[in-house]
């Protein structure tokens, strides 16, 4: 094997290791927007202490009341910049699975070998971050 082939196939199987580690991030970082929303607490709650005028055993007729007023803008502006990141992201993941479909469609069997062993040793090496988001 030539030397500008052995580079190929190394460009070929460390591009595919980062898209391997892009696809386990990207799940990461949407995993952790929603347990984030999740705990963040509701804007309105039961209010237990204003009495109704019927006789119900359910809590759940108290009407809501408003919590604390919280400004709207951060969490706007965070989950818009969340929402960027996440879609630059996928392009990129995109652009990456395409340009590795291309390198294995050239039917080259040390690229397609490059391609295998990068995305074996990617998801080996992103596997304790998909453990971490479960």
């Amino acid at each position: 094997m030539k030397f500008g082939m052995a580079v190929s196939v190394i460009v070929v199987l460390l591009l595919t290791v980062f898209y391997e580690i892009l696809k386990v991030w990207r799940v990461w970082l949407s995993t952790n927007s929603m347990m984030h929303r999740s705990q963040t607490p509701p804007p309105y709650t039961r209010s237990s202490s204003i009495q109704t005028d019927t006789n119900s055993v359910l809590e759940s007729d108290a009407p809501l009341a408003p919590k604390e007023q919280r400004s709207f803008f951060p969490k706007t502006r965070n989950s818009w910049l969340l929402h960027v990141v996440q879609t630059l992201l996928h392009l990129l993941q995109v652009v990456l699975g395409y340009m590795l479909m291309l390198c294995v469609m050239s039917y080259n069997t040390w690229i397609f070998l490059g391609v295998v062993l990068g995305s074996v040793l990617g998801y080996f090496l992103a596997f304790p971050l998909i453990s971490h988001t479960q």
